[in-house]
């Protein structure tokens, strides 16, 4: 079995040449130059005339270009690309340019995959000169589109670079995809908006960087960003910022303060902010109201939340009156206090202060519905879910019937208490109901028969969802991996990981994880680490820390000391620390290849790394210093304790134990008296050892009795002596 090996990574994208708008794009050559291959200063003879070779080429070339460029006027992309890959020249720049606009307007895996073959050609070339950066705006947009975020970013910055700016709606696309993607998404999205506001403040003529500024919508993504990373004084400073640019808040810019205000857990801000919009007189919307509703959701506050919904159906607009009255009005944190006064100066008004009426009175629909039955879902309440699908199915306003959402959330709540065949009757009412279900609910079902260790079923199922025209996505195929894993099937799990990619689907960083996972169980982390060596090579996805750790716990499961020693060198170098689970699975295979020494070496590197952890408070010396602060858990602490104390190493294992008490954990003081009643309970009582060896072993006997004394064993410090009474003795048992 071997693991199909990925497409070639694209290479990074050029700078851009141009600063340009969508319609009439700039050029300003002037700003950049490009590099020119080297000519050879040497001149060859030759007997032919040049000058009706040059003629004929240029006659050959200009037929070309007309060709083409009359293809592209006619939106024959296909045709087009086609003469393009059959001609033997390199299209005049218009040609190009257009060409790569109208694969990117394509917004197809294959045309995208064309225009990133152009790229590579031009920059082998070295004619990356020949596009405008309205071209390559427009295929930033259709990489972000796509899902390879990576991509689109580097053209940007790449034109950055260059000191020429995309159009405000091309990079603005970008860093609104950068802020709803994963990992470092939301952090590239802000460094990106940095970049290119920097850069627009070093034309001193506005009217060329008039098409690049950004606007409302541009600083509602970056909002968006800060909101979705808990960056409150950064949001500020962006909002100020906004204002200072003369763009208008709208309703979404308050819509995204409301998530910022979830985020960091401030629901006592939730009403200042629909106050705040009510006072601007900025036009509400549904989506303000279902946000309030979902954020007291997540807070688990369902009541409130159930109290807005009421409100509402009985068309009442008083409802920042009753947010107030249900306001918890928690103390502000002082640094968030100074941001949200800017931001919300109505916080600081009198109390006896009358909160504004909405707009209009507003009916729930079906999202806010929906909103109301998910929270029914997350509490538990399975039977007040399914009864919302019910009424909302009986209400008069058909605004209000139940969508896909609706019988998603019914489906996945059923899923979630294991009652497979009741969901699958919801998913059959839905489509008699005349909704199609979509892939997210299938993608659901997938999870619970997986769940349920069903996999015949989950096999079915994609089945009957590849029928039904559904496309299964990453996340399909994710969740079949997983539940392979659960049914120790190695080989089930790289058979859907091939058939994902052999379907064009690109995998994810979980594909990956989740297939080193497969082999790391079942013992085979040679194969766990060609897949890791995928990923690296895969630039569509990042190796983060979770995919190091996933390698290590493969070999450490396998007792392979060295290797996992070696991986976590080559991970330090990278600049990755190693973070509790990476120490917990090295501890893992010390014990497993009994090497106590190495525990000590590992024990002193947490206390290098944790030694400034009192209590619950992380206090950190060195600010300066990169090296994360760490907190062991139980886990690795007490698998430290339990080698420690089977290797009689007493003295650490005292200091180890005393450093979980200190952290709160209690120790298992159970395990350790049994671990030290079976292996150590006739250490130091040899009458043969000679004078020197009993002077040697006064220390590691004074060790002993302190932990004998910590785990309430008798001891010197009692005045008794310690011996046992016959052989068998049970796990907590002792005599004196």
């Amino acid at each position: 079995m071997t693991v199909i090996p990925p497409p070639s990574p694209p290479p990074p994208p050029p700078p851009s040449s141009s600063a340009a708008t969508f319609s009439q794009p700039r050029r300003h050559h002037h700003h950049l130059h490009w590099a020119h291959p080297t000519r050879n200063p040497s001149r060859i003879k030759s007997t032919t005339n040049p000058t009706s070779i040059t003629t004929t080429t240029t006659n050959h070339r200009q037929n070309s270009n007309n060709t083409l460029l009359n293809l592209l006027r006619q939106r024959k992309t296909d045709d087009a690309w086609l003469a393009y890959t059959q001609s033997p020249h390199l299209p005049n720049p218009t040609c190009l340019s257009r060409l790569i606009c109208q694969l990117s307007y394509q917004n197809t895996p294959t045309a995208l995959t064309r225009a990133q073959s152009i790229i590579r050609r031009l920059r082998h070339e070295r004619q990356l000169h020949r596009l405008d950066s309205n071209s390559l705006g427009l295929l930033a947009v259709a990489a972000a589109k796509s899902g390879d975020t990576l991509y689109a970013n580097s053209i940007l910055k790449s034109m950055l670079r260059s000191g020429y700016l995309p159009h405000v709606k091309a990079w603005s696309a970008v860093v609104s995809r950068l802020a709803n993607s994963g990992d470092d998404g939301p952090k590239e999205a802000v460094k990106l908006f940095s970049q290119v506001t920097r850069t627009i403040k070093r034309f001193s003529d506005s009217t060329l960087v008039a098409n690049s500024k950004p606007d409302t919508a541009a600083y509602n993504a970056v909002l968006n960003a800060c909101a979705n990373l808990g960056w409150t004084e950064k949001f500020g400073k962006l909002f100020d910022e906004m204002l200072e640019s003369e763009c208008e808040p709208d309703v979404l810019s308050y819509n995204v303060m409301i998530k910022l205000c979830a985020r960091i857990e401030r629901k006592d801000l939730l009403v200042f902010v629909l106050e705040r919009i009510l006072e601007r007189e900025i036009p509400l919307c549904m989506t303000t109201l279902q946000s309030l509703v979902a954020s007291y959701i997540g807070f688990g506050d369902l009541e409130t939340a159930e109290k807005i919904v009421q409100a509402m159906r009985e068309g009442r607009q008083d409802v920042c009156k009753i947010l107030r009255e249900a306001s918890l009005q928690e103390s502000l944190n002082e640094n968030e206090s100074e941001v949200f006064e800017k931001l919300l100066p109505n916080i600081k008004y009198p109390s006896d202060y009358e909160p504004p009426l909405l707009q209009k009175a507003f009916q729930p629909n079906t999202r806010m519905y929906t909103t109301l039955m998910k929270g029914y879902m997350k509490a538990g309440r399975i039977k007040d879910t399914v009864r919302m699908l019910e009424a909302m199915r009986n209400q008069e306003d058909s605004s209000s019937h139940p969508d896909h959402v609706s019988y998603t959330t019914v489906v996945s709540a059923l899923v979630n208490v294991g009652s497979m065949e009741k969901a699958r009757q919801v998913l059959n009412e839905m489509t008699l109901s005349g909704i199609q279900a979509n892939r997210i609910t299938y993608n659901i079902l997938l999870k619970g028969y997986c769940q349920q260790l069903q996999l015949d079923n989950a096999r079915e199922t994609i089945k009957e969802m590849i029928n039904a025209g559904i496309e299964p996505d990453a996340v399909s195929y994710n969740t079949l991996i997983d539940g392979c894993i659960l049914i120790d099937d190695c080989a089930g799990a790289l058979e859907f990981f091939n058939e994902m990619r052999a379907r064009g689907i690109a995998p994810t960083k979980i594909s990956y994880t989740t297939l080193m996972k497969a082999f790391s169980v079942s013992g085979q982390p040679k194969l766990a680490h060609d897949v890791f060596n995928e990923m690296e090579k895969d630039p569509r996805v990042k190796v983060d820390l979770v995919a190091w750790n996933m390698l290590i716990e493969a070999y450490s499961r396998a007792g392979m000391l060295d290797p996992v020693k070696d991986l976590i060198d080559k991970m330090k170098k990278k600049g990755m620390y190693p973070d509790v689970a990476t120490y917990g699975s090295l501890a893992s295979c010390i014990a497993l290849a009994r090497k106590p020494g190495e525990a000590l070496l590992l024990w002193n590197e947490i206390k290098e790394r944790c030694g400034l952890i009192i209590g619950d408070e992380i206090k950190i010396s060195k600010p300066e210093s990169k090296v994360p602060v760490l907190k062991p858990d139980e886990g690795l602490l007490d698998t430290l304790a339990d080698i420690c104390v089977r290797a009689a190493f007493f003295k650490k294992a005292l200091e180890i134990v005393a450093f979980m008490e200190e952290l709160g954990i209690a120790p298992n003081k159970t395990k350790y008296t049994r671990i030290y009643v079976e292996m150590h309970s006739r250490m130091f009582t040899s009458k043969h050892a000679s004078r020197a060896r009993q002077d040697r072993r006064v220390e590691r006997k004074r060790a002993a009795e302190a932990f004998k004394f910590w785990l309430g064993l008798p001891n010197s410090y009692y005045g008794s002596e310690w011996r046992l009474e016959g052989e068998g003795v049970e796990d907590d048992e002792y005599a004196i």
